[in-house]
């Protein structure tokens, strides 16, 4: 069997709009209210434990996340962060998280590669041993990691949600390819194929299948799960895998702000103070 990654993982070429599509032409991708948005925004905690278990159960058989370690799910602002485990190496729903995942090592007595459950400390493991394997297994198209696919796609999470939930049926007059799926959200240019009336649809094609379904995934929370529901949580928890220290920014940001409006009105009074029996 075909894992189920051959028409996930082609979500490389969903997302990955190639240099010869650049004449093509796409749906402008739906606004999503995100409660991360805005200097304020945080994460909702709940979604992005959805999310994390859509990403598990849908979409880690091709897709990596090569720069994101299982400890980095129970960190500050993480899916699963618990104020009683400061040290997100000590968090046992983590622990338990990185059991269920094997990991190559090398045994120290024998020096030969085995596999063992994964630790907080390890990565997220590749599902593929190199990039000849992934393609191979995936009618040629290549995963591309979700560690920063989210920050590095024009319309972010807007993309992805607008993109996994925006398969429709082909209009009437254009010719799609076996192997090939029509969604007006995909960058591409369709004008070869269009036989209909009028001007040929927005929109491309990716090998990519739609991979949501309704119930596809069972929210532990009892949050139904449709396929809009999935397509917005997955794209939250690819959101912060692509910037998993967002909050700690923005409170940064917001106290350096206000660091400096103080500040400024010091320097103001100091100046009035200084030079006010000054003639100017």
């Amino acid at each position: 069997m075909l894992r189920k990654g051959l028409a996930v993982a082609a979500l490389g070429l969903a997302l990955v709009g190639g240099p010869a599509l650049a004449a093509g032409s796409q749906k402008e991708p739906r606004t999503v209210a995100w409660s991360f948005s805005g200097p304020f925004g945080k994460f909702d905690r709940a979604q992005l434990q959805r999310g994390f278990k859509v990403y598990r159960e849908v979409c880690a058989a091709c897709h990596s996340m090569d720069l994101m370690s299982f400890r980095n799910l129970g960190q500050k602002g993480g899916p699963f962060y618990d104020p009683k485990y400061p040290n997100p190496n000590d968090n046992p729903y983590v622990k338990t998280i990185a059991r269920d995942y094997e990991v190559s090592d090398i045994d120290s007595d024998t020096g030969d590669v085995i596999k063992r459950p994964a630790t907080p400390a390890d990565r997220f493991p590749n599902p593929y041993p190199n990039e000849a394997a992934a393609r191979a297994g995936n009618g040629g198209a290549l995963p591309p990691d979700f560690s920063t696919l989210s920050k590095a796609r024009k319309g972010g999470p807007d993309y992805i949600y607008s993109l996994l939930s925006g398969y429709v049926t082909p209009p009437a007059g254009l010719e799609v390819s076996a192997g090939q799926y029509y969604n007006p959200y995909m960058l591409g240019d369709v004008t070869a194929f269009w036989k209909g009336q009028g001007h040929a649809p927005k929109g491309g094609f990716i090998a990519m299948a739609p991979q949501l379904a309704p119930d596809k995934v069972t929210f532990d929370d009892g949050t139904k799960s449709t396929i809009d529901q999935q397509a917005k949580d997955v794209a939250a928890f690819m959101a912060w895998v692509s910037e998993p220290k967002l909050e700690e920014r923005k409170a940064f940001g917001v106290g350096a702000m206000i660091y400096l409006v103080i500040l400024s009105g010091l320097l103001y009074v100091s100046y009035r103070r200084i030079w006010r029996n000054v003639a100017h």
